[in-house]
Formats: structure tokens, C-alpha cells, sequence
């Protein structure tokens, strides 16, 4: 699947006041909070906001190594603001926008994964309450089972978007996060590739939700999104847990879980979908 040019943000969230993991360096009440006029509509000012940005990490603590090998490399990508301008199927009717995305071959496929992972998916939904098809479903949508992360360098994206005006402020948080998680080891710069808007691994992830969310399926605090399909289920269900998943209620508009897939896609039209490609997939489970 090709990086989604349609994306509703589940983690916005006001920039951080301090880093959490560096607090023997941290600067007492710094902040990388960007003034309104910290922002650009065209690439002209980017550089400039760039080595801005990049004083304003270090001044609160980000470790200037961290900081060097995430961004110096760092492009403004007109192709992630044309992908931001343009993303009208949310507003699709649920017929339409479910019917292209929930294929047979999706179906098909995401049954077979239930197979595949059964034993997995069991252990996460005795842990966690969600179930298999749910956390299934979600994966089918987001990457195609993980056929298709995305190819945008992260730090691209986010520096794209952090210094775009529309949601300056919100990606600037981002990618503050993004530079904690190379700084707490979870990868590295170069290994930072997925969506245009910055999600990373097999159900993506934002950095955000990637630093508050991401855990081990066998229970241990050091996942990979990336390559490990059961690490990344397990952090989805994790997600959902934290976002009220009330384990063996129904997820159906209406019914108590839709909220938490609501909190995964603020788009109704797309929790929807999840909760039909669950139903989808539930259908030939064994009772």
C-alpha cells in the first residue's frame, strides 16, 4: 500500500514543555512551543526555521548528536504538503470509501493472518480485551499486513509539516517525539521511513503514540513496529486499551468500543470500516 495521502491525526497534542528521558540536561521550563509566526507557506524559509528549530531542541535538551543525525539531512518535500491539501475520501460516503477498502483479497488475506497469528493474537486479547479480527482489520487498512510501511524519511515529513503554517504547532510535537525515540534507541534516523504525515511501522504509529503506546508482545517494554507484526498488534491493542477498549463489548457505531476506534481515526467514516472489516473477518472465527 503507498503511503496514505488521507489521514486524520489521532495524537495531536500540544508541544512538550521539557524531555521526559534527558532530565539531568533539561533547561527547567524550556519550551518548543513555535510562536505563530514560526512557519512557512512556501519552502524559501525552511532552512532558516530548520537551524531554529534545531537550537530550540538543544536548548531543551535533546542531545545535539541526536539532533545532528536526524535532521541534517532533513528536506522540505513539496509532495507531503500536496498530499495534506488533498484528502477529501474521509468525507466519502461509508459505502463508497468501504467497498474500496475492504477488497476480497483483503478479506482473504487478513483471514489467513488470523491463522497465522492466532497464537499472538490470543495472548494480546487475553492481555489487553481486544480481539483478533479488531486488531487485524486495522493492520489490513493501514499497511496491507505490512506489505506497504511507506517510503517517506520521516524526518522529512515531519520537518515539512512542522514548519508548514496549517498544523505548525502540532508537528513540531511530533517531531520533538520523533527525536526522543532515536535518542531512547528505539531506531535510528536512517530506519525512519513511512507515511507522508509521519506514521511509522506495520499499523502506524505517530511518534507520539509511538513513545507512549509501543510494547513487546511478549510483555517487555522494547517493541519494533517495524518488522515485528506481533510487537506492533500488541501496541495496537495497547492503544485502544488506554483509549477505554472495554473487552467484550461491540464496536459498532452506537456501541461501546466505537469510541476507541474513534480515537485511532477521528474520521467516523474509517472507524466504521474498521468495525465492518472486523465483522468481515469475525465471521468465520470458531465460536
Amino acid at each position: 500500500m503507498q503511503a496514505r495521502s488521507e489521514r486524520t491525526l489521532r495524537c495531536g497534542r500540544s508541544v512538550l514543555a521539557a524531555i521526559g528521558f534527558c532530565a539531568a540536561t533539561m533547561i527547567a521550563g524550556a519550551s518548543l512551543a513555535a510562536p505563530p509566526a514560526d512557519c512557512g507557506e512556501t519552502p524559501d524559509g525552511f532552512s532558516a526555521w530548520l537551524n531554529g528549530f534545531r537550537r530550540d531542541a538543544e536548548i531543551a535538551g535533546l542531545p545535539p548528536a541526536v539532533i545532528e543525525s536526524a535532521l541534517s539531512g532533513a528536506t522540505y518535500d513539496p509532495d507531503i504538503i500536496a498530499h495534506d491539501r488533498r484528502q477529501g475520501s474521509f468525507h466519502e460516503d461509508f459505502e463508497k470509501f468501504a467497498a474500496k477498502r475492504v477488497s476480497a483479497y483483503r478479506v482473504r488475506k487478513g483471514r489467513q493472518m488470523l491463522i497465522a497469528y492466532a497464537e499472538p493474537l490470543e495472548k494480546i486479547e487475553h492481555r489487553f480485551g481486544v480481539p483478533g479480527p479488531v486488531l487485524v482489520a486495522i493492520w489490513g487498512l493501514e499497511t496491507e499486513f505490512g506489505a506497504g510501511l511507506g517510503t517517506y524519511p520521516t524526518f522529512n515529513a515531519l520537518t515539512t509539516l512542522a514548519y508548514d503554517c496549517r498544523r505548525s504547532e502540532q508537528f513540531r510535537a511530533e517531531l520533538v517525539d520523533a527525536l526522543k525515540l532515536v535518542a531512547r534507541g528505539d531506531m535510528q534516523p536512517d530506519e525512519m521511513r513511512g507515511a507522508w504525515a509521519g506514521e511509522i511501522g506495520q499499523t502506524q504509529f505517530m511518534p507520539s503514540t509511538y513513545l507512549k503506546y509501543a510494547i513487546g508482545a511478549d510483555g517487555g517494554t522494547v517493541a519494533d513496529l517495524v518488522s515485528n507484526p506481533e510487537d506492533a498488534l500488541a501496541s495496537t491493542a495497547n492503544f485502544l486499551r488506554g483509549k477505554g477498549w472495554k473487552p467484550g463489548e461491540g464496536w459498532h457505531e452506537g456501541e461501546p468500543n466505537f469510541a476507541a476506534l474513534l480515537e485511532w481515526n477521528s474520521a467516523p467514516v474509517y472507524a466504521k470500516t474498521i468495525a465492518y472489516f472486523a465483522d468481515r473477518l469475525a465471521a468465520d472465527q470458531p465460536q
